[in-house]
């Protein structure tokens, strides 16, 4: 079946085809290379995302993306450093550069960004918090919760602040979590959240897709990524950041020696295609999560259109082509 569709819309990626746009040597051609090749995948918007480093790494690759004028990055995503120090809560991020919320921090990582840090994900029981997502919110800067420990309170006191997203919900938290008060349960439950799934079959288990997508509805969810350098390309070892991560044949990409998972190898044409496979809804419901979901999130659009044709009876999206 061929489908016009708004373009894709990734509103967190580390990265793509080999390149890491955490790298403290990215260059403008890099990136021009990597938005090329998730063109190919059918993403005509994103958020290139920057996770928990020292300030100097930070501001490395921050002021090269800051100063390309692509019409292809909306913004900067700012994952961490202000996230749980725990095992799993944190994920990949190097603990060594996990950091309190600051105000003060954020105008300085801001500031080397040129202004272009576009929604910040941090983790509502980390010191000093509640004032940043209010400092955040009143600048007009989105902020997601995510890497977190927090307890129900915790959760609902960050978004009475002004939370409205949640960064992979049921990743990035720990792997015991009580039975029913948990961070999962409560973002899961919050109405005027909107959260975010990586639905690459390693993050989540399908019928943990199902039940999720149904307890958030269609409205309120959010394909992403979260691509890092290995997505795109053939089994071995990248990085991202100063971290080194291994990505298998079955397109699992994680911490060498470690269970933990450090971001995907997913492209959103395929995240669709996934989510439609997994959850049994039509791909008319599914497009949303990942095009106008996603822009209207962020108070943003989508741009251009998409030829692609759609094989239902084998869940396959093929990009065609984009104008």
């Amino acid at each position: 079946m061929r489908l016009e569709l708004p373009g894709l819309f990734d509103m967190q990626v580390n990265g793509f085809g080999g390149i890491d746009f955490n790298s403290p040597g990215l260059t403008e051609d890099q990136v021009d290379a990597a938005l090329a090749r998730m063109l190919a995948t059918g993403v005509t918007r994103c958020l290139p995302t920057l996770i928990t480093s020292s300030f100097d790494r930070f501001a490395a690759s921050a002021r090269v993306l800051a100063r390309m004028a692509r019409d292809e990055i909306v913004g900067l995503h700012m994952e961490g450093p202000y996230i749980s120090p725990e095992d799993g809560a944190r994920g990949a991020h190097p603990r060594e550069h996990v950091a309190r919320a600051s105000i003060d921090d954020f105008k300085r990582r801001q500031d080397a960004a040129a202004g272009r840090i576009f929604l910040v994900t941090l983790a509502p029981e980390v010191d000093g918090a509640l004032p940043l997502i209010e400092h955040l919110v009143g600048s007009g800067i989105r902020v997601a919760l995510g890497h977190s420990a927090a307890t129900p309170p915790q959760v609902a006191d960050a978004i009475a602040a002004g939370a409205t997203l949640a960064t992979h919900l049921g990743n990035g938290c720990a792997q015991m979590l009580p039975r029913h008060p948990n961070v999962i349960w409560e973002l899961l439950a919050a109405d005027t959240v909107t959260a975010s799934f990586i639905v690459d079959g390693h993050h989540l288990p399908p019928a943990t897709v199902k039940a999720m997508l149904r307890a958030k509805g269609p409205q309120h969810t959010v394909l992403v990524t979260d691509a890092v350098a290995a997505a795109g390309c053939a089994p071995g070892r990248y990085r991202i950041g100063g971290v080194e991560c291994e990505l298998s044949a079955d397109g699992r990409v994680s911490l060498p020696g470690t269970p933990y998972l450090a971001g995907s190898s997913l492209t959103m044409d395929r995240a669709i295609a996934n989510t439609a496979r997994f959850t049994g809804l039509p791909i008319e419901m599914v497009i949303p999560m990942a095009t106008t979901n996603p822009a209207r999130a962020l108070g943003t659009a989508t741009s251009g259109t998409l030829v692609a044709d759609w094989n239902a009876a084998a869940c396959d999206l093929r990009i065609l082509s984009t104008q």
